[in-house]
């Protein structure tokens, strides 16, 4: 299946170096730290307390709040220490420490879960402490729960991995390709939905057969892959909502508005393995790499693991990291040390020398319209910035600055090196502000 209708996008040198590494397994690290903010939502209280031992899959965390999910252990250890500490995005966060025997026992709460119904599985599903793996962190659960659950009737699951250097979401599907189906099937079961469409850059065409094979295998004819175009932004969600369903997502709508569940394609193999093992989500998938990284791999790091550990482990940095980002370069975030640690939604690690980390000096904008151009929804960053600066909020909300997804297209295409997407990013907290008085 091929699509028929697209939104703009832009051209971004890929550099997928580690699309054909097959995933290694990092040895266990003589400490984690355990992050009890792990989702979108509120933080979780700490369930075991110092000098407590744990073993792999244990909730260590959790909370009676809405919007959240449980966070487990990833190693088996003594509890050292809960402290408050700076995290990678700059608040505070409590953290875990929990020094591990390396034995890696398993703890007895680890059972396949057996479920009737969907509120059943939707249960499961929280208690597997699965998240948005793409980088959202919004509990899958919630997602899988939707209002109007009868008026959705498709999945569209996210494989796109539109993102520079990222190739994790690849090797799940080259690797793990029956776990992507065998997740959907639960899926579109127990939400009754009658079609599965997996979302594939043509970049991928290792994935793409195979998950064509495993369709074909299994018989599943409620399934299909779309092949989309390597362009970016194609894995944001209003992006792939629209070129797989051809439904148009406004900023605020939710996909299953639109009759859509929309799930990242490692959250969906993630629910698959935790059906068959009840082995919440302990470990991620990670991609490293960058021109600093001495050998860049695709590596399963148990959760809370320091930064350090997983660089050293790549063969340490071959030149001084002047910049580490936590995701990918166009959406990811710069962390401030390689002392932070991994989180549920840390789908790669990269670390850049000076050269490749510079930001080029911002030079006056000569109104070419590229960032129009380029932008998937015809949003004018160049107005956007003129009214920031003068604070006037009516005209940002007359020309939909909340429309804006922060993809960072405008950014990366823009001539005169503006950072459009940051201030597109204040201008949006400026409408909120002013709005909510």
């Amino acid at each position: 299946m091929s699509q028929g209708k697209h939104l703009p996008s832009i051209l971004v040198p890929h550099h997928k170096n580690t699309s054909n590494l097959e995933t290694v397994v990092m040895p266990v690290p003589d400490v984690v730290k355990i992050c009890m903010s792990q989702s979108i939502g509120a933080p979780c209280k700490p369930l075991v307390a110092k000098g407590d031992h744990v073993k792999v899959g244990q909730r260590i965390g959790d909370t009676d709040a809405f919007v959240s999910a449980p966070v487990h252990s990833s190693v088996s250890g003594t509890v050292t220490d809960i402290v408050q500490s700076r995290g990678g995005m700059g608040g505070m966060e409590t953290l875990i420490v929990i020094e591990t025997d390396k034995k890696q026992e398993v703890s007895e709460e680890v059972q396949i879960p057996h479920v009737t119904n969907h509120a059943e599985f939707v249960k499961a599903v929280r208690d597997s402490g699965v998240v948005g793996l793409g980088g959202a962190s919004f509990p899958t659960h919630i997602k899988l729960n939707p209002k109007n659950l009868d008026e959705c009737d498709v999945l569209v699951v996210n494989a796109a991995e539109c993102e520079p250097y990222i190739t994790g979401d690849n090797r799940m599907m080259v690797e793990q390709g029956q776990d992507v189906l065998d997740g959907m099937k639960l899926i579109m079961k127990y939400l009754n939905l009658k079609k599965g469409i997996i979302g594939i850059e043509e970049n991928k065409p290792e994935a793409i057969e195979n998950m064509n094979n495993l369709i074909q295998q299994n018989g599943f004819d409620d399934i299909e892959v779309l092949a989309l175009q390597s362009r970016y932004p194609k894995g944001a969600e209003r992006v792939l909502v629209y070129e797989a369903t051809g439904k148009v997502m406004d900023a605020g709508v939710l996909p299953a508005q639109l009759g859509v569940i929309l799930d990242n394609v490692s959250t969906v193999a993630i629910i698959a393995e935790f059906f068959k093992t009840g082995m919440p989500i302990v470990r991620r998938r990670i991609t490293v790499d960058g021109d600093a990284v001495a050998e860049p791999k695709n590596v399963f790091v148990p959760i809370g693991t320091q930064i350090a550990d997983v660089m050293e482990f790549c063969g340490g940095y071959k030149k001084e990291p002047k910049k580490i980002v936590m995701g990918g370069p166009m959406m990811g975030r710069a962390t401030n040390s390689d002392e932070n640690v991994t989180m549920k939604n840390t789908g790669s690690l990269l670390a850049f020398g000076k050269e490749a980390a510079e930001v080029k000096v911002e030079t006056g904008c000569i109104n070419c319209g590229r960032c129009i151009s380029a932008c998937p929804f015809k949003l004018m960053p160049v107005i956007f910035a003129e009214a920031y600066n003068r604070k006037d909020v009516e005209r940002l909300q007359k020309f939909n600055v909340m429309q804006c997804m922060g993809c960072g297209s405008c950014s990366y295409i823009c001539p005169a090196r503006r950072p459009l997407s940051f201030v597109n990013t204040l201008a949006k907290g400026m409408v909120k502000e002013a709005t909510s008085k």
